[in-house]
């Protein structure tokens, strides 16, 4: 057994009936993705948009990609034919862009609104009132190829967990009130993606359905890259 499987077979061991966990390949050659592949792992997040592209090429059609990072507008166009998710949306004219693209593939993109919770500026994100402006605007209301499914944020990078499970306890509120306000009937919106390979387990117990693992299944990221 490969350190990739031993790695993934030890996390998933520890993921709650109900969560769902996404592989944070970013940086890692596709072999190692193969890897996680050939080990039944089926969901895989990245954060470039080109390189995505060419990992989807290159791995088998039943994965299923998830977009993580910070998504410029001009590079929607390479992730639109085929992405599962969006985690990462942060602003209407972003959505829109999603919207357009997705509409040129006769497609409907699941998307996330990502919020800022964290303590560093560094982060992006909506705030709430910003969402909710986002959600009765009349340009949101006349897109017909994006559906929201839920929202995402990143906690502070801090060895606090106190401050770490409040900020994720927060970014449920913010998903309980999001949803009674605006998806109260939509069964789809349901998502709450938070929590990484230091935190996931602080997420789950704050209601996480998807998590974003990484360097506990491909070991530590090459900033090289």
């Amino acid at each position: 057994m490969t350190s990739v499987a031993q790695n993934l077979q030890f996390v998933r061991s520890s993921i709650k009936e109900g969560v769902r966990l996404i592989a944070v390949s970013k940086t890692k050659p596709v072999a190692m993705l193969q890897e996680a592949y050939d080990a039944g792992q089926r969901l895989f997040g990245e954060n470039k948009a080109q390189e995505m592209r060419e990992k989807h090429q290159a791995l088998p059609e039943e994965v299923e990609w998830h977009f993580i990072g910070h998504l410029q507008s001009n590079k929607v166009k390479y992730i639109a034919p085929f992405v599962r998710m969006i985690h990462s949306i942060d602003s209407l004219a972003l959505l829109q862009v999603v919207d357009k693209e997705a509409e040129k593939h006769g497609r409907v993109i699941d998307c996330l609104l990502q919020f800022h919770i964290a303590t560093e500026e560094t982060k992006f994100g909506l705030s709430e009132e910003e969402a909710v402006a986002l959600l009765e605007s009349d340009n949101y209301k006349a897109m017909n190829h994006v559906r929201l499914c839920g929202v995402m944020g990143m906690a502070t990078n801090t060895e606090d967990t106190a401050l770490v499970r409040q900020e994720f306890r927060h970014l449920r509120e913010i998903f309980q009130r999001i949803k009674q306000h605006s998806f109260a009937e939509a069964t789809y919106f349901k998502e709450l993606s938070m929590g990484m390979s230091h935190d996931y387990a602080i997420a789950m117990d704050e209601g996480a359905t998807l998590v974003r693992v990484g360097s506990a299944i491909f070991g530590q990221r090459n900033y090289a890259i």
